[in-house]
């Protein structure tokens, strides 16, 4: 039974479409934001969505993201993404077999890579019908984990923070919070501890926060006390909608810089911390080494060069805060711009 296609037309955006096969029990929605500025990289998303409306929000929410992300990373990739409608514990090689031969339909327009709830296993039978897809690990060519980029880049943004509100990049005796250690979390609080950094860290996870202890000197927080820690930085490196009417009069810190996605739960949110003189690193500006890591394998992987482009989230930053001071206006507010800028050369 052959897969069928079915065009959505949807304003901003380049293509996107439902594909259905009944066989193989594939239903996916693959949206390209934006191919300005090359080929549309974002990874597929696997969740038993209620409907394809909400699956559809979801899918055109991601890939207008990562347009912006790739933008302000400064990377020869559009923006795209993908999500399967399934449950993720009833996955089939059929399905991702099925889905590698919808991505093919696209001709390069859209390059598939992981996200939630997929596995390197997952991508591997997506890539025996088609060549455009990346970041599979334990291959050869694989730019392999990208969480020491994505911390690497974050560090930068930090220091990039730190220089705006203290006029020093020194971040020895910085008061750190970090909200969730795990790949990425623990990365950046190991550069953090290196530069004389104090550490209070909080996650679910008891084995993550004795490690943090032992070796970081870290000083662990209850998970629902970690936004009232009082310090210079709060860093959610964990889940999205953290920062939000309920959490931010919580807050305690004079910037928020962390490797969470989609932190802001709304705009408003944007506003209120600047209003609450916070200052807040644009979730998408600092969080954007692992797409960068991506991108450097693209090209042909070399770890040394992925960090170096990862370096230049600093210079992102300082840019994003000078706009921001000049205008008198919120740091999210300026990012959009800047990729909106680098996206269609308006300005």
């Amino acid at each position: 039974m052959s897969t069928h296609q079915r065009q959505l037309s949807v304003a901003g955006f380049e293509r996107v479409i439902h594909f259905e096969n009944p066989q193989s029990h594939l239903s996916a929605i693959i949206a390209i934001h934006s191919t300005n500025l090359g080929p549309a990289c974002g990874g597929i998303r696997m969740l038993p969505y209620r409907s394809e409306n909400e699956a559809l929000e979801d899918v055109l929410r991601l890939a207008k993201s990562m347009s912006y992300k790739s933008a302000l990373a400064a990377i020869g990739f559009g923006g795209g993404k993908s999500v399967i409608i399934h449950n993720p514990e009833k996955k089939t090689p059929a399905l991702f077999q099925t889905f590698g031969e919808c991505v093919e339909t696209l001709g390069g327009k859209y390059i598939a890579a992981k996200d939630m709830n997929i596995e390197s296993a997952d991508l591997v039978e997506v890539k025996k019908k088609t060549k455009h897809v990346l970041g599979i690990e334990g291959q050869p060519d694989s730019s392999g984990d990208p969480s020491p980029v994505t911390a690497r880049g974050l560090f930068r943004g930090l220091e990039a923070t730190v220089e705006e509100f203290s006029k020093s990049k020194n971040l020895s005796g910085l008061k750190v919070a970090i909200q969730g250690i795990g790949h990425v979390g623990y990365s950046f609080a190991e550069m953090l501890f290196k530069a004389g950094a104090e550490l209070w860290v909080a996650d679910i996870d008891e084995n993550r926060l004795r490690v943090a202890e032992e070796k970081l000197k870290a000083k662990r927080v209850p998970v629902e006390e970690i936004y009232a820690t009082r310090c210079d930085v709060f860093a959610p490196c964990a889940q999205g909608a953290i920062l939000n009417r309920d959490t931010i009069p919580k807050l305690k810190c004079k910037a928020v810089v962390g490797s969470a996605n989609n932190q802001l739960a709304t705009g408003a949110d944007g506003s209120y911390l600047h209003e609450k003189g916070i200052l807040y690193a644009p979730d998408y500006a600092v969080n954007s080494g692992g797409i960068i890591n991506i991108f450097i394998e693209y090209e042909g992987y070399n770890q040394q060069k992925a960090f170096k482009k990862a370096d230049e989230i600093y210079q992102t930053l300082k840019e994003i805060f000078k706009r921001a001071r000049e205008k008198k206006t919120a740091p999210f507010i300026i990012a959009d711009q800047l990729a909106e800028e680098r996206l269609y050369g308006k300005r």
